[in-house]
């Protein structure tokens, strides 16, 4: 297959297996999921392809079958604001699909991943159709705004341990990314991307968790060991906020 497709250009028809990492699916009543499963489309993404790009029209609902993505955006200095990882189970823009606006934001692919695309088409019919789907879309929009809200105090962070613990945390939200489970799959360098730090400066931050007991380093990926101690990291001691 040419590697000059888009990835547009590279969908195709999802597996029952991938389907089944589709989290909303089971929420919808047998007409409902059948309507969605035909219209569903997937696309296998390289690493560094762009899912969403800012000013490009919606056309798409989508999600993280498999692999990692980054949520960011540039300002008026050039500077990258990161304001997610999308690790699987993560569907995003649901706001931007409600509103029909272009985006705001880039969303590309740290590593090869697999992304779920609902059109549009499809995701407004079900709102007008499915109450779970509903439920399902308010409460991702809830655990979003919480999720911005959470970025723009990291980003405010100048203690490094507590910037990438609060970033793990974020990536074990069991609403917003049911597929992630207890072991998320990521290097530190993907880390050091979604964090905005240096790999070196992450191994660093993740011995120091590990030694606290928050975390555990295993081979492929993190475990959490207590996810309460790296919510409520950003309260601890800001006296302690140095670089």
């Amino acid at each position: 297959m040419s590697t000059d497709l888009t990835l547009h250009q590279r969908r195709r028809t999802p597996t029952p297996d991938e389907l089944r990492g589709i989290p909303w699916l089971p929420l919808l009543l047998p007409d409902e999921r059948a309507r969605a499963v035909a219209s569903l489309q997937v696309g296998d993404a390289a690493a560094g392809d762009y899912v969403c790009r800012v000013g490009k029209p919606v056309t798409y609902w989508f999600g993280v079958v498999e692999g990692l993505l980054k949520m960011s955006s540039d300002n008026a200095q050039g500077i990258t604001m990161t304001f997610a990882g999308m690790p699987p189970g993560g569907w995003f823009g649901e706001g931007t699909a409600l509103k029909r606006e272009p985006y705001r934001y880039n969303i590309q692919a740290l590593r090869k991943s697999v992304v779920a695309g609902l059109p549009i088409e499809s995701f407004h019919w079900l709102l007008d159709h499915s109450i779970g789907f509903n439920r399902f879309v308010m409460n991702q929009l809830n655990e979003r705004l919480g999720q911005f809200i959470a970025a723009r105090e990291i980003d405010r962070m100048n203690n490094p341990d507590l910037r990438v613990g609060r970033s793990l945390a974020a990536l074990f939200n069991p609403v917003l990314y049911p597929g992630v489970g207890e072991v998320l799959r990521i290097t530190q360098q993907e880390l050091a991307y979604l964090v905005g730090l240096s790999r070196q400066r992450v191994n660093e931050a993740l011995r120091t968790l590990e030694a606290q007991g928050t975390i555990r380093v295993e081979y492929g990926g993190l475990r959490v060991l207590d996810i309460a101690a790296l919510r409520s990291s950003i309260y601890q001691d800001k006296n302690s906020h140095s670089a």
